[in-house]
């Protein structure tokens, strides 16, 4: 159960919403999981008033639906989902690294080249969990860095059903090391300012994700069967 610090202040539902966001994107709630609205109010010291606003302001997002006499439950994607969502995805990320391209300074440059170490080092130490979190944390960045908010609009409304499946690519035995590898060509198009090959790259990263996640689902079959 989440720390039950109170919450207060004006904007009451949007912390809420915001812990609760936290809460299914870190799968302490679990995809297909009910709210319990009742537990949620006593650990947060909260009325149910505004963990019901901030449920709203969640199912808006895609992220939970209601289920007629039974509450609200966290949004669970499916497979057509997953092969639907990553090529899109492909696209308009591919996009904001070319744009990144064109756009970064130097100091952007190198911050994206510490975000990078931090995946190399997570990388060595096999650590999937700290591999995805500083893969979220690089990906956000370039999209920052392009600086386009109709880009970043789009972008960031579907990340949002992207980080529900919280990297279980990685996950398929040998995928972090390819990942990673993906991940040094686009920093060389980064370094070499190429913003066609930038955008190529991560393309290329996201349908290569997808490939990851559709193998790993059928080996996952074959040891069901």
């Amino acid at each position: 159960m989440p720390d039950p610090i109170p919450l207060r202040g004006t904007s009451l539902h949007d912390g809420v919403a915001a812990r609760l966001r936290t809460m299914v994107f870190e799968r302490e709630l679990e995809p297909g999981a009910f709210v319990d609205e009742k537990a949620l109010a006593q650990a947060w010291q909260v009325s149910r008033t505004p963990l019901r606003e901030a449920l709203k302001v969640l199912a808006a997002e895609g992220l939970v639906e209601l289920v007629p006499h039974r509450g609200c439950r966290v949004v669970e994607l499916t497979e057509s989902d997953a092969d639907a969502l990553f090529p899109v995805m492909a696209l308009l990320e591919g996009r904001c690294a070319g744009e990144a391209v064109a756009k970064a300074g130097d100091a952007d440059l190198r911050r994206l080249e510490r975000l990078h170490e931090d995946l190399e080092r997570h990388a060595a130490a096999k650590d999937i969990d700290g591999y995805y979190r500083a893969n979220h944390d690089f990906h956000s960045l370039v999209q920052q860095l392009a600086s386009n908010r109709w880009l970043d609009r789009v972008t960031g409304d579907l990340r949002r059903f992207i980080r529900l499946m919280r990297g279980a690519q990685l996950a398929l035995p040998g995928r972090i090391g390819a990942s990673l590898n993906e991940h040094r060509v686009l920093m060389d198009a980064f370094r070499q300012r190429d913003a066609a090959r930038a955008e190529r790259a991560m393309h290329d990263h996201l349908m290569a994700q997808l490939a990851a996640l559709k193998k790993l689902r059928r080996l996952r079959r074959r040891h069901a069967g």
